[in-house]
Protein backbone atom coordinates (compact mmCIF):
# COMPACT_ATOMS: atom_id res chain seq x y z
CA UNK A 1 0.00 0.00 0.00
CA UNK A 2 1.27 3.27 -0.63
CA UNK A 3 2.39 6.15 1.45
CA UNK A 4 -0.60 8.09 -0.10
CA UNK A 5 -3.08 5.72 1.33
CA UNK A 6 -1.29 4.38 4.54
CA UNK A 7 -0.53 7.49 6.33
CA UNK A 8 -3.94 8.97 6.09
CA UNK A 9 -5.40 6.14 7.78
CA UNK A 10 -3.16 5.82 10.28
CA UNK A 11 -4.00 9.42 11.07
CA UNK A 12 -7.84 8.88 10.97
CA UNK A 13 -7.62 5.89 13.27
CA UNK A 14 -5.65 8.18 15.72
CA UNK A 15 -7.75 10.86 15.71
CA UNK A 16 -11.19 8.18 16.27
CA UNK A 17 -9.31 6.41 19.20
CA UNK A 18 -8.92 10.26 20.59
CA UNK A 19 -12.56 10.63 20.38
CA UNK A 20 -13.40 7.59 21.72
CA UNK A 21 -11.34 7.86 24.42
CA UNK A 22 -12.65 10.97 25.66
CA UNK A 23 -16.32 9.42 25.16
CA UNK A 24 -15.91 6.18 27.08
CA UNK A 25 -14.42 8.58 29.84
CA UNK A 26 -17.74 10.74 29.62
CA UNK A 27 -20.01 7.59 29.66
CA UNK A 28 -17.97 5.76 32.51
CA UNK A 29 -18.41 9.12 34.23
CA UNK A 30 -21.91 9.17 34.06
CA UNK A 31 -22.83 5.65 34.66
CA UNK A 32 -20.57 6.23 37.84
CA UNK A 33 -22.18 9.51 39.03
CA UNK A 34 -25.64 7.34 38.27
CA UNK A 35 -24.65 4.34 40.42
CA UNK A 36 -23.84 6.80 43.07
CA UNK A 37 -26.84 9.22 43.30
CA UNK A 38 -29.29 5.71 43.37
CA UNK A 39 -27.42 5.12 46.32
CA UNK A 40 -28.30 0.98 46.18
CA UNK A 41 -26.25 -2.06 46.60
CA UNK A 42 -25.68 -4.92 43.91
CA UNK A 43 -25.47 -8.28 46.22
CA UNK A 44 -23.74 -5.85 48.86
CA UNK A 45 -21.49 -3.87 47.02
CA UNK A 46 -20.95 -0.66 48.61
CA UNK A 47 -22.46 2.05 45.77
CA UNK A 48 -19.31 4.33 46.60
CA UNK A 49 -17.02 1.58 45.59
CA UNK A 50 -18.88 0.54 42.20
CA UNK A 51 -18.85 3.96 41.63
CA UNK A 52 -15.21 4.08 42.04
CA UNK A 53 -14.75 1.33 40.16
CA UNK A 54 -16.42 2.62 37.23
CA UNK A 55 -14.58 5.67 37.03
CA UNK A 56 -11.59 3.68 37.32
CA UNK A 57 -12.30 1.40 34.59
CA UNK A 58 -13.38 4.54 32.17
CA UNK A 59 -9.85 6.08 32.88
CA UNK A 60 -8.10 3.10 32.31
CA UNK A 61 -9.85 2.17 29.07
CA UNK A 62 -9.36 5.68 28.31
CA UNK A 63 -5.82 6.02 28.92
CA UNK A 64 -5.35 2.42 26.71
CA UNK A 65 -7.49 3.82 23.76
CA UNK A 66 -5.12 7.17 23.85
CA UNK A 67 -1.57 5.27 23.91
CA UNK A 68 -3.16 3.69 21.03
CA UNK A 69 -4.25 6.44 18.97
CA UNK A 70 -0.63 8.02 19.86
CA UNK A 71 1.06 5.28 18.45
CA UNK A 72 -1.02 5.27 15.39
CA UNK A 73 -0.40 9.38 15.39
CA UNK A 74 3.42 8.41 15.07
CA UNK A 75 3.17 5.74 12.87
CA UNK A 76 1.55 7.99 10.28
CA UNK A 77 3.45 10.87 11.55
CA UNK A 78 6.83 8.95 11.04
CA UNK A 79 5.40 6.82 8.35
CA UNK A 80 7.18 3.59 9.41
CA UNK A 81 6.14 0.19 11.46
CA UNK A 82 5.19 0.74 15.48
CA UNK A 83 7.70 -1.05 17.70
CA UNK A 84 6.57 -4.40 18.77
CA UNK A 85 4.66 -2.73 21.81
CA UNK A 86 3.00 -0.64 20.14
CA UNK A 87 2.22 -3.29 17.95
CA UNK A 88 0.99 -5.69 20.35
CA UNK A 89 -0.92 -2.71 21.80
CA UNK A 90 -2.83 -2.27 18.59
CA UNK A 91 -3.35 -5.78 18.24
CA UNK A 92 -5.12 -6.01 21.63
CA UNK A 93 -6.87 -2.86 20.59
CA UNK A 94 -8.45 -4.84 17.76
CA UNK A 95 -9.73 -7.74 19.62
CA UNK A 96 -10.76 -5.20 21.94
CA UNK A 97 -13.01 -3.69 19.27
CA UNK A 98 -14.20 -6.92 17.60
CA UNK A 99 -15.33 -8.25 20.97
CA UNK A 100 -16.84 -5.33 22.07
CA UNK A 101 -18.46 -4.48 18.54
CA UNK A 102 -19.66 -8.56 18.95
CA UNK A 103 -21.56 -7.58 22.30
CA UNK A 104 -23.20 -3.81 21.09
CA UNK A 105 -25.68 -5.56 18.49
CA UNK A 106 -27.48 -6.86 21.09
CA UNK A 107 -27.08 -4.35 23.97
CA UNK A 108 -27.30 -1.30 21.55
CA UNK A 109 -28.01 -1.87 18.08
CA UNK A 110 -26.79 -2.27 14.88
CA UNK A 111 -25.36 1.45 14.74
CA UNK A 112 -22.96 0.92 17.61
CA UNK A 113 -21.82 -2.40 15.55
CA UNK A 114 -20.90 -0.59 12.87
CA UNK A 115 -18.72 2.16 14.43
CA UNK A 116 -17.08 -0.32 16.20
CA UNK A 117 -16.37 -2.48 12.82
CA UNK A 118 -15.07 0.88 11.51
CA UNK A 119 -12.68 1.52 14.31
CA UNK A 120 -11.40 -2.12 13.95
CA UNK A 121 -11.44 -1.85 9.87
CA UNK A 122 -8.88 1.41 10.62
CA UNK A 123 -6.74 -0.08 13.10
CA UNK A 124 -6.38 -4.00 11.02
CA UNK A 125 -6.15 -1.42 7.77
CA UNK A 126 -3.29 0.22 9.38
CA UNK A 127 -1.56 -2.59 10.85
CA UNK A 128 -1.87 -4.61 7.47
CA UNK A 129 -0.53 -1.08 5.50
CA UNK A 130 2.89 -1.10 8.06
CA UNK A 131 3.21 -4.53 8.33
CA UNK A 132 6.68 -6.03 7.71
CA UNK A 133 7.75 -5.90 4.26
CA UNK A 134 10.22 -8.12 2.43
CA UNK A 135 13.72 -8.46 3.58
CA UNK A 136 16.65 -7.30 2.04
CA UNK A 137 17.27 -10.77 1.04
CA UNK A 138 13.78 -10.90 -0.77
CA UNK A 139 14.32 -7.42 -2.49
CA UNK A 140 14.53 -6.48 -6.01
CA UNK A 141 18.86 -7.11 -6.99
CA UNK A 142 19.11 -8.94 -4.24
CA UNK A 143 22.77 -10.35 -4.16
CA UNK A 144 22.68 -14.34 -3.74
CA UNK A 145 26.16 -15.28 -3.70
CA UNK A 146 24.59 -18.84 -2.84
CA UNK A 147 23.31 -19.37 -6.68
CA UNK A 148 20.58 -21.01 -7.37
CA UNK A 149 19.94 -22.12 -3.82
CA UNK A 150 16.18 -21.02 -1.96
CA UNK A 151 16.58 -18.33 0.26
CA UNK A 152 16.04 -19.49 3.95
CA UNK A 153 12.64 -19.35 5.35
CA UNK A 154 12.13 -16.96 8.17
CA UNK A 155 12.31 -17.78 11.35
CA UNK A 156 9.04 -18.68 12.92
CA UNK A 157 7.10 -16.14 15.23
Amino acid sequence: MSTVVRRPVAFVAAIVLFVEAVGVVFINGVLATVVKNQDMSLAGLDPAAMSNGTWAMGGVFGLYLLLCGLVLLLTGIRDRVPGRIGRIALIACAVVHGVLGALTVGLVGWGAFAFMMVVLGLIVLTLVAYGPGPGPEAGPGADRSAGDAEPSTPAPI
